[in-house]
């Protein structure tokens, strides 16, 4: 006879939480309809936020962003090694150079520098280029060097060897 008593009280318990529950619930709605609508803010204020992701220069003509703010982090697409609206010439070593030149100066112009550079992806057409691709890393940057991942890849945009995608953090 006791279980029975037990799983009523139970029950009864649970049924008043529920209640309790949906009462508070419809209180936070009442409060929240009576408070006045916020205005929607500025691009201004949205580019001062901690948490809400700042895509910049996405009108080009590729559907991508050139970099993308999260926090204090800075996501980079990917670059190769381009100058005046071509690939430079002089191999891995020189295509390796320019993209951490363009890097660079993606990363002055959103107020950040290299030495905030925390994560690099590389990706080659050929791993026999590696020592290459090396030779121009660190030309390019200096010690404490950021974390490293570099991958072999069939073909590159625009017949490049090399590409690389960057994070920096302030």
């Amino acid at each position: 006879m006791k279980l029975p008593m037990m799983a009523s009280s139970l029950i009864l318990g649970i049924g008043l939480m529920g209640a309790s529950v949906a009462q508070a619930e419809q209180g936070a709605e009442q409060k929240q309809a009576e408070q006045p609508v916020k205005q929607a803010s500025t691009s201004v204020a949205a580019a001062q936020s901690k948490t809400t992701p700042i895509f910049y220069g996405t009108d080009g003509a590729l559907p991508f962003s050139k970099a993308v703010r999260a926090g204090n982090t800075l996501y980079l697409s990917g670059e190769l090694g381009m100058k005046d609206g071509k690939l430079v010439e002089g191999g891995v070593k020189k295509e390796t150079e320019q993209a951490l030149d363009n890097i660079n100066k993606t990363l002055l112009s959103y107020g950040y520098q290299s030495s905030d550079l925390v994560k690099c992806m590389v990706m080659l057409t050929d791993m026999e280029d590696f020592p290459e691709f090396n030779e121009g890393y660190k030309a390019k940057l200096a010690k404490p060097y950021p974390v490293r991942s570099a991958f072999a890849v069939a073909d590159l945009a625009l017949g490049a060897k090399v590409e690389i995608e960057c994070m920096a953090v302030k």
